[in-house]
């Protein structure tokens, strides 16, 4: 504490408690994610402030668990308003402690219903023996859960006792509530589950054959797409002077030029270029990588972040958020969200 100007942080008062150990690293890990100063010594002070509270509750910082952060903020919610961001930065603080092997997560009890076991059975099983996209198991697991949890609720689940009727009626139950797309979604889901069981032995009738066909007709709406001079709008508009608006452009491009997905996007990585042959290595689904070649305006445009835009981290995602912390961007609505104020900056 005697040499303040060589931290990272600042306080007004000297911090107490068990946590006191591990607040430069803290604030370390906090720089290297793109933190300002001033917001890491505002996250030093929540992290000083839970390590007084474990102080006056006798909790060494090998004992710290998340029921603790829970107290700890229940208590001063009541003492007075909880602001913005400080659970999020004690959650940080829990993942560097685990990361040091300071504390152990606590083993989570199975208390998971019979029918969440089956479904969960089914999800490994797509995921390494049929090798699908996370995304995909994201589509399937909740209406097998859905199906059985109609018909076995809490109890244990009887495969043998399912007919071809309790499928029809399902799907035309689901039909009513739901768009076709998703309805849609349901009978895939369905027919793969009831495939899995008959491999698997636990049912001798074809109930595949049974998932009833949703009409969803692919020209009963026109596609939308963008006009040409409205796209030369888009990326005209664009700022390119700012480090977020040279990560924008470049999205823009691959979005217009390659015609990528948002989630392939998201999961491009420094890696995935290659400068030497002029390509760009695409996972698509079921994670399957396809190589494309780099058009030369899309590739400078792609440089010219890199150079002048992107963020210090240690992250490989190519594109980066641009607050802290500074990671990749996380979820395919993150590029939807891009190119919406794209178009409504463009005046379209």
């Amino acid at each position: 504490m005697n040499q303040v100007s060589e931290r990272l942080w600042f306080l007004l008062h000297e911090p107490e408690g068990p946590l006191v150990p591990y607040l430069d690293a803290f604030a370390e890990s906090l720089d290297e994610q793109g933190f300002k100063r001033h917001l890491i010594s505002r996250q030093i002070l929540v992290v000083a402030n839970f390590s007084q509270w474990l102080q006056a509750k006798e909790v060494v910082a090998r004992g710290v668990t998340d029921e603790h952060v829970q107290h700890f903020f229940e208590d001063r919610a009541r003492q007075r308003s909880v602001k913005r961001g400080e659970f999020a930065t004690v959650r940080r603080l829990m993942v560097l402690l685990d990361r040091l092997n300071v504390i152990h997560p606590q083993p989570e009890h199975n208390e998971s219903t019979p029918v969440q076991q089956a479904v969960d059975a089914f999800t490994t099983y797509l995921r390494q023996e049929c090798a699908l996209y996370d995304k995909t198991l994201i589509q399937s697991g909740p209406f097998a859960e859905r199906f059985l949890s109609e018909h076995f609720g809490q109890g244990p689940v009887q495969f043998a006792v399912l007919q071809a009727g309790d499928v029809i009626g399902f799907i035309k139950r689901q039909a009513i509530i739901l768009s076709p797309a998703r309805a849609k979604a349901a009978t895939t889901a369905l027919r793969s589950f009831f495939r899995y069981l008959r491999y698997r032995g636990e049912i001798q009738l074809d109930l595949a054959a049974a998932v009833p066909t949703i009409p969803n007709w692919s020209i009963s709406g026109i596609p939308r797409a963008i006009a040409p001079d409205h796209l030369q709008a888009v990326l005209a508009h664009c700022p390119r002077d700012t480090p977020i608006g040279r990560r924008d452009y470049a999205i823009l491009m691959l979005l217009a030029r390659l015609g990528l997905r948002a989630g392939e996007i998201v999961s491009l990585t420094l890696d995935s270029i290659d400068w030497e042959t002029g390509s760009i290595a695409v996972a698509g689904k079921g994670n399957q990588a396809a190589s494309m070649p780099l058009p030369n305006e899309v590739g400078e445009a792609i440089a010219d972040y890199l150079r002048h835009g992107r963020p210090c981290s240690k992250s490989r995602a190519l594109f980066l958020r641009a607050c802290a912390p500074v990671r990749g961007l996380g979820a395919a609505q993150t590029v939807s969200t891009i190119v919406g104020a794209a178009i409504k900056r463009a005046g379209i």
